[in-house]
């Protein structure tokens, strides 16, 4: 089948952002060995190369530039029509027992999916570029951060990785060189978008995530599901925190009082409209501030309860959101989005 993400060769000063912990280079060799790219792209997270990444995926047309007037700096992506959605049935938790996965997840053994996604990435980028993407989960100044750096071959990824964390120079400076440092391995490569050989599977052990054969979202920003919540359960169970499906928000009275509130929905029941909420009129002076709509970080220190949103930006599905439903949420699409499987008009 034809490439369905040819190689890219960024002009000097952009793409070469090469960290210096010897142990983030390490892996990465190893990863480029197995996978054989065209080139490294070692991402910044500046504006200079998302311009670049943009312009890229419209000649490829990976994006489709949409009226700049109506929606500024905004694009559509369309996925597979094989891949709209995230594949429970193939995402897995690899621990030595079954026992450890809980009754909620799917198990499957470490050697052995190792091994058979190892045969499946061996060559897979083979004419495409590796982008190493750096991101770090949660705000500069909280001791809940994670860093976590991702290699994908979809530019998709790298742009949408850019809106939903912390991208870049400030994830690789808070690593550190320390090689012992902790932070999160993902690889993740489109294969050739076959549902036979798309699997998502989590290391938690190793703090590793490969997820192969897909490129739509909730399957290939390793940052959200498979880190926030996945393997940030496991790390929380061992580091005496929690990782929630959670929004926050903050609730301010008139009198200058603020609250924050925690609240956990399953999906599609309403965290995004609760965490936008806009005061009714019969609560006139009352304030709501957004935290977060979809995860949280959290742990107890000093007899209190303290939250972090992990995530940078909002990445969600939207079928009947409206300007009555949620007014701040279609104010927050009228820019800077992309769009993903959503009808174009003429």
């Amino acid at each position: 089948m034809k490439n369905p993400a040819p190689a890219i060769f960024p002009p000097n000063g952009i793409g070469d952002a090469r960290p210096t912990n010897q142990a983030i280079l390490d892996w990465v060799h190893e990863i480029a060995a197995l996978t054989e790219p065209e080139n490294i792209f070692w991402c910044d997270g500046s504006d200079r190369e998302n311009e670049f990444l943009i312009a890229e995926s419209l000649k490829q047309n990976v994006l489709i530039k949409l009226n700049q007037k109506e929606v500024p700096r905004s694009y559509l992506h369309r996925s597979d029509p094989n891949d709209v959605a995230r594949v429970e049935q193939f995402t897995f938790v690899c621990t030595p027992t079954k026992e450890e996965v809980g009754p909620t997840n799917n198990w499957s053994g470490p050697k052995e999916t190792y091994a058979k996604l190892r045969g499946l990435l061996k060559g897979a980028m083979r004419g495409r570029t590796m982008f190493v993407i750096p991101y770090m989960m949660g705000p500069p100044d909280s001791p809940l951060t994670k860093i976590g750096f991702e290699i994908t071959d979809s530019k998709y990824v790298v742009l949408n990785m850019r809106i939903m964390t912390r991208m870049g120079e400030i994830a690789v400076k808070r690593l550190g060189n320390d090689p012992n440092a902790e932070w999160n391995r993902g690889t993740h490569s489109l294969l050739d978008i076959n549902p036979e050989r798309r699997f998502i599977c989590h290391f938690p052990q190793d703090n590793t995530i490969i997820s192969v054969g897909s490129g739509y979202g909730g399957n290939v920003l390793l940052s959200k599901k498979c880190l926030a919540l996945r393997i940030g359960s496991y790390l929380a169970r061992k580091q005496a925190w929690l990782a929630e499906h959670m929004l926050i928000l903050g609730v301010e009275s008139p009198e200058g009082k603020k609250h924050y509130v925690a609240a956990a929905f399953p999906s599609a029941c309403g965290k995004t409209n609760f965490a936008m909420l806009i005061p009714p009129k019969h609560f006139e002076g009352w304030k709501v501030t957004t935290v977060g709509d979809d995860i949280a970080w959290m742990q107890v220190r000093d007899g209190r309860l303290y939250a972090i949103n992990p995530e940078n930006g909002y990445f969600g599905v939207v079928p009947g959101t409206s300007y009555k439903s949620n007014p701040n949420a279609m104010r927050a699409i009228s820019h800077d989005t992309l769009y993903t499987n959503v009808a174009l008009a003429d």
